[in-house]
């Protein structure tokens, strides 16, 4: 008789939180050090940071990159992907800056929209997109408000008014422009290979290296994985990432978690992971963007935390409970409070519109330590570290 399979390892929810603010760096405050080179190591350990047009405060690619390196400056991501080009933006489950050495995973997917033309059929003929590209060639990297046509009606709320708007964007998305630089949301595009100056373009990676991927990605940045976690918005790559996932545990290199509260859905976490699950200093304050990699996954948030984060900003103003953009408190390892906060630039202040407390948390202790981090938090939002000249990017060659 063939032996029983053994039961999958469980896991608490409070042992899945750590696993997760440990691999957050959420549990320690300055994970990454300063300066540049911790924006760069930011990105590159957790494998994208998304990036959003909605600035009532500010915008959410450079709050995550600060709840994670305390010294932040706006600068050391305009270094990143301006001059040493170690980051570039596209596509994840939105989008967002990537870690430039991981560009062979996403070259597929360019390719995937060069060879899909009726997805862009409205933006214009491909001859359009030519003109535009020998254009950028002869005069140089160019943004939309360097082209001059005329006006059209919009289509919808987000629409450009300026039907160039969709020949760069496909470009973008086909591989053949890359965003150089970002001002606020206006984008600088470039050629791409001229943008890296490649030595050699770096080969684009199979399917199963990219499930590989997709797969190293989560556990680094999750600690404990799901399908659906490390599948966020991307149904289509779930079957070769599970086949990722099958061989790994066959191999032993992956280990089945039942975790708590999870009914029937699988996890899984490497074993040298399970060995440390370092309970996070509770006296840490972080205040979260809703769009940071610990709130984005809603029904995950809930199951680690208990808290079922929801976005309002939509909804209208009698049905919201937490405000038009409410920011969760995680203290220590629990989400404490949700702040509804603007900042007036033109006042120079960061306006409390709501503080909602959760079920049990407050204390004067707890708020005074969240007002503390408060002041920090407005700091930041009223910096001015833009206005600071890039240095020069090292004598480097990009990798093939």
């Amino acid at each position: 008789m063939p032996p029983r399979p053994r039961k999958p390892p469980s896991l608490s929810a409070e042992q899945a939180r750590r696993l997760w603010l440990q691999a957050q760096r959420l549990d320690r405050r300055e994970p990454f050090g300063a300066g540049p080179a911790a924006t760069r190591a930011a990105v590159e350990h957790l494998g994208y940071v998304q990036i959003d047009t909605i600035n009532v405060i500010e915008r959410c690619h450079h709050h995550i990159l600060y709840a994670r390196i305390p010294a932040y400056r706006r600068s050391d991501l305009a270094q990143a992907q301006s001059v040493e080009k170690s980051v570039f933006e596209y596509w994840t489950h939105a989008l967002s800056y990537v870690p430039t050495r991981d560009i062979r995973y996403h070259l597929p997917e360019m390719k995937a929209h060069r060879e899909e033309p009726k997805r862009w059929s409205a933006v214009g003929a491909r001859e359009e997109t030519r003109r535009l590209l020998r254009r950028i060639r002869r005069e140089g990297a160019l943004s939309i408000r360097d082209i001059e046509e005329e006006l059209i009606e919009k289509a919808h709320l987000w629409a450009s008014k300026k039907p160039s708007k969709g020949l760069l964007e496909r470009a973008f998305y086909d591989g053949e422009l890359v965003i150089s630089a970002r001002a606020g949301m206006v984008k600088t595009y470039e050629l791409f290979d001229r943008h890296f100056q490649w030595e050699k373009r770096p080969a684009p990676a199979s399917e199963r290296q990219v499930a590989a991927y997709k797969l190293d990605r989560a556990l680094r940045a999750q600690g404990l994985v799901s399908l659906d976690s490390i599948c966020h918005l991307d149904a289509p790559s779930k079957k070769a990432v599970a086949a990722q996932i099958a061989g790994r545990v066959r191999r032993k290199e992956l280990v089945p978690i039942a975790l708590e509260g999870a009914g029937k859905q699988v996890h899984w976490a490497a074993p040298e992971a399970l060995e440390t699950m370092p309970e996070p200093d509770p006296g840490l304050i972080h205040i979260l963007s809703p769009f940071d990699p610990l709130v984005i996954q809603r029904k995950r948030t809930n199951l680690f935390f208990g808290y079922n984060h929801v976005f309002e900003a939509y909804l209208r103003p009698e049905n919201r409970v937490y405000g038009y953009f409410g920011l969760p408190v995680l203290a220590g390892e629990r989400v404490v409070a949700v702040l509804d906060l603007k900042t007036d630039r033109a006042a120079g202040k960061l306006l409390m519109q709501r503080w909602t407390w959760r079920d049990g948390h407050e204390t004067p202790a707890l708020k005074a330590a969240i007002e503390a981090e408060l002041q920090r938090f407005e700091r930041f939002q009223l910096g001015r570290d833009e206005a600071e000249p890039l240095a020069a990017a090292p004598d480097t060659k990009m990798p093939a």
